[in-house]
């Protein structure tokens, strides 16, 4: 799990983009500068703050940024499949071996860093150990803990050792690659990497300042140098303030909801692309509020609970209805759900079963049981107008089921401690390249290794964790899908979210004349690393 849309299925793109944008204003400009002329630099809006760019502190950690490379890349014609998972910085694919617990990576020579440094196994141990190391508190250190050792018999090839087999383990691959040399011990969030990155990507980092990030083309990139010279990235937090600058065209794109996107197309040659995702929206149930506290109870509400409405008003017909963390972008989702009633008779089951729970409705609406009232506190990041929006549509849902929700905007500093006990309308599918970290981060009870938005509200169910370890531990990908939707089996008998979709991610744009790959399926993150800008260093001018 992962707390903002942008950390760490319609294309609206073809192989030609036409979504290439205008030029950026100079490093530092203000707000009301146009952007740049040049049809070479491109300036962006982007709700994430700028100078987190450390790999193990989780940046790039899917394989797509403009300054790290890892090991592997995703690779698709479109968003309407799972990308394959292509060679970048290895020589070919891994090699599999001793039964799916080892894998042997050959690396591209003659790579060198931004700093001129060489690339060799060092660097991709060092990076790897780091993300295993617990003194630096990486945020993505759980979907890892299969590795068990990482060994560097020459300077061109690394040799991964599992602790069981795991047939999705290439998605690990993606992570991007360090200098050796300023992988340093301690926690990832304080490395200097963060502000000072140094990779092998097609862009480096000239500029960094509190609100802006100026990239530069790589001139020493092993392709070529990019035909976009420069592209700069502004943080705009608020989703309506990012708005305005793209249409005044004080940016020249950005990642906006989908009905603030809606209401820009068109507008002044802009337009709007939407992009498939494994990014999903849904509320945590702590099973430590009386409400949430029975499996019939969680049953009841994700019974209840219309989500082709909110799909329709909410996301604007850009998203896919979805019941469990293991959505339908997956090839092993499991075609389940809570009942087989529609429409109407949904909200009477769901009331039924609140009934049959204990829970009366009383005068007022609300039901009640042994003097407690269904009650149910939702928490969302205050900047998050689109997750305020489907908290807001949630409660007015819940309240005709007879439960009474409480919405919070408040900061995630002043949400994460209280997540055992509040709901949270959470994103998921932060990994979209391999279902098992999805999987695993969202059910299995929580252990050592969990994050702090994994499981947040503390569900247990042996019989999911069994399913899902059974999965993690074979190579056998047809008993790995049979053990993820036995698992899936389970948890619409007992849920622990009311999971509601899979978003298309949605960026508006002008066309300035560039041509390079189509979006692909996104993960959980996105904003200005994806959508039509996911690959820049490979975009031509028409």
């Amino acid at each position: 799990m992962v707390r903002t849309a942008n950390r760490t299925t319609i294309a609206a793109a073809a192989a030609a983009l036409g979504v290439a944008l205008a030029g950026c204003s100079a490093p530092g400009g203000s707000d009301g500068d146009k952007a740049s002329s040049s049809t070479n630099q491109i300036t962006l809006a982007d709700a994430e703050p700028v100078g987190q760019y450390y790999p193990v502190a989780g940046y790039g950690a899917t394989g797509v940024s403009p300054v790290f490379e890892g090991l592997l890349r995703p690779s698709a014609p479109n968003d309407k499949e799972l990308p394959d998972l292509a060679p970048a910085l290895a020589e070919s694919k891994p090699k599999v071996s001793d039964g799916g617990k080892t894998w042997t990576v050959r690396l591209k020579k003659g790579v060198t860093f931004h700093d001129g440094s060489a690339f060799d196994s060092k660097d991709v141990a060092a990076t790897y150990r780091a993300v295993l190391d617990p003194k630096s508190a990486s945020p993505i250190a759980d979907d890892y803990r299969l590795i068990d050792k990482v060994e560097t018999p020459d300077a061109s090839t690394v040799v991964f050792r599992l602790k069981a087999p795991n047939g999705g383990f290439a998605s690990r691959l993606l992570l991007g690659i360090a200098p050796s040399e300023k992988v340093t011990s301690g926690d990832a969030a304080n490395s200097e990497l963060n502000t000072k990155p140094v990779g092998t990507g097609p862009f480096k980092l000239q500029k960094l300042a509190p609100n802006e990030a100026t990239f530069v083309a790589n001139d020493k990139y092993r392709s070529g140098k990019p035909e976009v010279d420069k592209v700069v990235i502004r943080h705009v937090e608020d989703d309506n303030a990012r708005m305005q600058q793209v249409v005044s065209g004080q940016v020249d794109g950005s990642a906006l909801p989908p009905r603030l996107a809606k209401s820009v197309e068109g507008r002044d040659g802009l337009k709007v692309a939407g992009v498939r995702s494994a990014d999903w929206r849904g509320v945590s149930l702590p099973v430590s509020v009386p409400i949430t506290s029975q499996p019939e109870t969680r049953r009841a509400l994700n019974i209840g609970v219309d989500r082709e409405a909110l799909v329709e008003k909410v996301l604007a017909g850009r998203g896919t209805p979805e019941v469990s963390p293991i959505t339908k972008v997956f090839p092993q989702h499991a075609d389940v759900d809570f009942t087989k009633a529609k429409g109407a008779a949904r909200k009477a089951e769901a009331e039924k079963l609140l009934d049959e729970a204990g829970w009366k409705k009383g005068a007022d609406g609300v039901r009640t049981k042994d003097g407690k009232r269904a009650e149910l506190t939702l928490a969302y990041p205050a900047s998050d107008t689109l997750r305020r929006e489907l908290a807001s549509a949630f409660a007015d849902q819940l309240r005709g089921l007879g439960v009474n929700v409480k919405l919070w905007g408040g900061s995630w500093d002043d949400i994460e401690p209280k997540m055992r006990t509040t709901a949270v309308m959470l994103g998921g599918g932060d990994n979209p390249y391999t279902v098992d970290t999805q999987a695993h981060r969202a059910l299995h009870s929580r252990g050592s290794a969990s994050g702090p938005f994994d499981n947040p509200g503390n569900y247990k169910n042996a019989k999911v964790d069994a399913a899902l370890e059974a999965a993690q531990s074979t190579s056998d990908e047809t008993e790995a899908t049979k053990q993820y939707r036995a698992a899936q089996d389970e948890y619409v008998k007992d849920p622990a979210y009311v999971v509601l979709a899979t978003l298309h991610h949605t960026y508006a744009s002008r066309d300035k004349g560039f041509s390079g790959p189509a979006p692909i399926v996104e993960p959980h993150s996105h904003g200005t690393t994806w959508g039509p800008w996911w690959s820049l260093g490979a975009w031509k001018k028409n």
